[in-house]
């Protein structure tokens, strides 16, 4: 599962760190490709839940089988699109089908580790998003550089091909392979507790949503780096992210493990993130690259405490009966998000006004840390969850 949520933001992310020489060739405006981000986001929106419910009654053998066949085509026809309306409309399949990725994991991890591990599991299935985004750059850069920027989605869509081999081999297993008994989930829509969930996950993971996608436009506008230039920095948040994945799992499971509750483990981890994130705000005032890029890897690091304790947070309240659909909507709800700012951070970008991009993006956590305190609080008190913060 970490290899295909890798091969997924290989797919997703290789426009972002190609953009620039796409731009060249499309003549397409930072606000066009604002919302061919924001398309792939609106279908990523949609296609979350959808596969979470699909991953939570069939199982991930089949689900993730359709998945990835469908996002691979969507990412190799790619190569084929010329304009703002093509990109969209594969950007769209791209992203309805890419849903799968973290339900897929989560289920994963549910069905097949003890409660104590799967925070560390979830850090490590998902850490694959974080692994694909560091590797994007590696790969991709090169291909369109030897061959043009068209090769480099055909190259993306038959990673996925060759992943599909391996994982029917692997759901020989009897718990990929069986639809699992799974015990009943205490789930409810109007429980304030996921909204409480949502808030934290798709509120304090705005952040990461504006550096993948917004980085490298920052990077070529102002700091005046070239594609190649591009392709040897692009990593370096994307490296801050996939350390913070194993970090707060380690951290989480560490607290539980000495007797914290789960919910309290989370505000801990919330907490820090927060602290850490602020920083990005003052992003814009910093000339020098190196520091510059320091404080990407800072602000991805931190996201995590979001995305990973979120998570934890929403499977420890609701157990492990809806572990698709909650990782669904975690991911589904963040990506709403990016759909809905993108646009905006581009034409902020256009009008050369940076400073108001950075600080919307940092605000967000900000926002959803508050929120998940309000709404988690008084719902807990009055069910008498078992993660009540001691």
């Amino acid at each position: 599962m970490m290899l295909v949520s890798t091969i997924s933001y290989v797919d997703r992310n290789a426009i972002a760190v190609l953009i620039p020489t796409i731009q060249e060739e499309t003549g397409l405006s930072a606000r066009e490709y604002g919302w061919i981000v924001a398309a792939f986001s609106y279908a990523y929106m949609l296609g979350n839940p959808l596969w979470g419910v699909l991953l939570d009654r069939l199982g991930v053998k089949f689900g993730m089988t359709l998945a990835v066949a469908g996002w691979s085509l969507a990412s190799a026809l790619h190569a084929l699109a010329g304009g703002a309306l093509s990109f969209g409309i594969l950007r769209t399949g791209l992203g309805f089908c890419e849903g799968a990725t973290f339900p897929g994991s989560l289920r994963t991890v549910m069905q097949t580790l003890e409660p104590e591990r799967r925070s560390r599991g979830i850090a490590l299935s998902y850490s694959g998003g974080s692994l694909g985004a560091i590797l994007t750059p590696f790969i991709v850069t090169p291909i369109a550089l030897a061959y043009g920027w068209r090769m480099s989605f055909w190259v993306t869509g038959l990673a996925g091909v060759a992943w599909l081999v391996w994982w029917w081999g692997l759901c020989k297993r009897p718990d990929l392979a069986l639809k699992p008994k799974i015990e009943t989930s205490n789930f409810v829509w109007r429980d304030r507790r996921v909204a409480a969930f949502i808030a934290a996950y798709a509120m304090g993971a705005v952040p990461l949503g504006f550096i993948l996608y917004m980085g490298g436009l920052y990077l070529s506008q102002v700091f005046k780096l070239s594609q190649a230039q591009l392709g040897t920095l692009l990593w370096i948040p994307p490296l801050g992210w996939e350390c913070g994945y194993f970090f707060w799992g380690w951290w989480i499971d560490r607290l539980v493990k000495q007797g914290v509750s789960t919910s309290d483990a989370c505000r801990r981890a919330f907490t820090w993130g927060l602290v850490f994130s602020l920083p990005l705000a003052l992003a814009p005032i910093i000339t020098q690259l190196p520091l510059f890029m320091l404080e990407l890897f800072v602000a991805m690091f931190v996201t995590g405490s979001f995305i990973v304790g979120g998570i934890a947070y929403a499977t420890s309240v609701f157990g492990n009966g809806r572990a698709g659909l909650i990782a669904g909507l975690g991911a589904g709800s963040f990506s709403a998000l990016t759909a809905i700012t993108a646009p905006i951070f581009g034409g902020y970008f256009d009008q050369k006004h940076y400073e108001y991009a950075f600080w919307i993006a940092t605000a967000f956590p900000v926002f959803g840390y508050a929120l998940w305190s309000f709404l988690k609080g008084e719902q807990e008190s009055a069910c008498g969850t078992s993660d009540t913060p001691q």
